[in-house]
């Protein structure tokens, strides 16, 4: 009997370490261990590495791994249940999967050539009539007697799909343009180039590019959100049910009023 009372005492111990542990655990909001996968839209991927910086911050715990490839990927990937949250920089069409949207941001299209070409307003016709090779030559639209350079997105990015459904429509993006597969190639391909024109979100806009008006109405950010500047697509989070545990957690985080204030921060139109 005494053996037995004294494996009672040294067991009761490590039965009571083990339910404080436990309780401790369960009582743990999205600061315990845990990893959250997303990819998809290089669009998305600045703004979603910052939300995830930020959350970190407040979850140190937490693992939040962002990677790019474009809305298709994305799409793609959270339906396969790859990863935990898909990112889409234009809205799902009928081929896409019956995946769930969250709406991270809205985002400007900026039409962008070079900082030294004369031409600073276009209308949405001649944008289309440009990257469908109608207009071949910058003097066509008030500019110089040179030809123009039409630089755009790869099949599957969602920047490319917006810019097809918002300014293109039926007509198609002249075969022999230079494609490029990121905002930021796309940008560096038209500051090298003073004949070029491309199109990439307006988040990436800086002196070494030149957006230009569309219709008259500035590409800025203010025109975006109040509805004059035309060229304006949705951003998406998506996933493949509605989210539970760490990703809703941290969907939340993005979508409310502190992950909204990181949204205008990097130059994106709020959704509160």
């Amino acid at each position: 009997m005494k053996i037995r009372k004294g494996w009672k005492w040294l067991i009761l111990p490590i039965v009571a370490g083990l339910l404080v542990a436990a309780f401790t655990l369960s009582g743990c909001s999205s600061g315990s261990l845990g990893t959250i996968t997303e990819n998809g839209s290089t669009t998305v991927q600045p703004l979603a590495e910052k939300l995830a910086g930020a959350f970190k911050a407040k979850n140190p715990d937490v693992n939040v791994v962002i990677q790019g490839g474009g809305s298709a990927v994305g799409i793609k990937s959270v339906n396969n249940g790859t990863v935990d949250i898909g990112a889409a920089s234009r809205e799902l069409t009928a081929d896409d999967p019956p995946l769930v949207k969250h709406l991270l941001a809205r985002d400007g299209i900026a039409i962008i050539v070079h900082p030294s070409n004369p031409v600073t307003n276009l209308t949405k016709e001649q944008v289309r009539d440009i990257f469908s090779g109608n207009i071949t030559n910058w003097s066509q639209v008030g500019g110089q007697n040179k030809s123009i350079d039409v630089v755009a997105r790869e099949e599957g990015s969602g920047t490319r799909t917006a810019f097809q459904d918002l300014v293109m429509g039926k007509a198609l993006i002249k075969s022999d343009a230079t494609l490029q597969n990121s905002n930021g190639f796309l940008k560096t391909s038209v500051s090298l180039d003073p004949q070029a024109i491309g199109f990439l979100s307006m988040g990436y806009v800086d002196s070494s590019v030149k957006a230009l008006a569309i219709n008259g109405v500035a590409a800025t950010e203010e025109n975006a959100k109040n509805g004059t500047y035309p060229v304006v697509r949705p951003l998406y989070f998506l996933t493949k049910q509605q989210p539970t545990g760490l990703v809703k957690d941290f969907i939340d985080f993005c979508t409310g009023t502190e992950g909204q204030k990181i949204v205008a921060e990097e130059g994106y139109i709020t959704v509160e």
